[in-house]
């Protein structure tokens, strides 16, 4: 079972990053979302990097006042610095690969110690891989909306993007894991 539970996963990995080249690589997904450009962006920059020195999420409100807090209607930002700049994009990249089938092996172990009920049908267990992206849809993506994370738009497009791909590294993942056989016993 071990076998088919690596392969699985491998099969639901090797889709995830198909699909991820293809949503992000080729129309540009994430970039819409994660890298609008900025005006003003090398004065933004050389502020940024003037004072912001250690790695980590900043938020920036606008100025309040002890009596009436913080003036309505007024935007708050956050920037994250993870501490390295554009060299760390392969080592990255390797950790990412390293994820992308991590991630489908262990949802494939998890879906081989569920019922027989659920592994002996193929729409349960895309259902199942489903039901992941859904759990990373709402406590991934929907949770990052709101002050200084994503507008709530943009969280719902990442969530129904995580289902979607979730439910098709499922297409491939599930038909390999099926219900393990009963040994038959020789009775004398």
């Amino acid at each position: 079972m071990a076998k088919k539970i690596i392969f699985s996963g491998l099969s639901g990995g090797l889709v995830l990053i198909i699909l991820t080249f293809v949503i992000n690589g080729l129309f540009g997904f994430r970039a819409g979302i994660d890298m609008k450009q900025i005006p003003n962006e090398r004065l933004v920059y050389e502020t940024l990097k003037d004072n912001i020195l250690e790695p980590g999420r900043y938020i920036c409100n606008p100025e309040g006042s002890p009596s009436a807090g913080f003036p309505r209607g007024e935007p708050v930002f956050s920037v994250m610095y993870g501490g390295v700049g554009h060299e760390a994009a392969g080592k990255n990249m390797i950790v990412g690969l390293v994820i992308f089938f991590l991630a489908p092996i262990i949802a494939s172990w998890m879906l081989s110690t569920a019922s027989e009920r659920i592994i002996s049908s193929y729409p349960r267990k895309v259902l199942f891989f489903a039901g992941i992206g859904l759990l990373f849809a709402v406590f991934g993506d929907l949770s990052n909306f709101g002050i200084g994370s994503y507008p709530l738009r943009d969280a719902f497009i990442l969530a129904a993007h995580s289902i979607f791909i979730w439910t098709l590294a499922g297409l491939a993942a599930a038909w390999q894991i099926k219900p393990e056989k009963a040994e038959v016993k020789d009775v004398e």
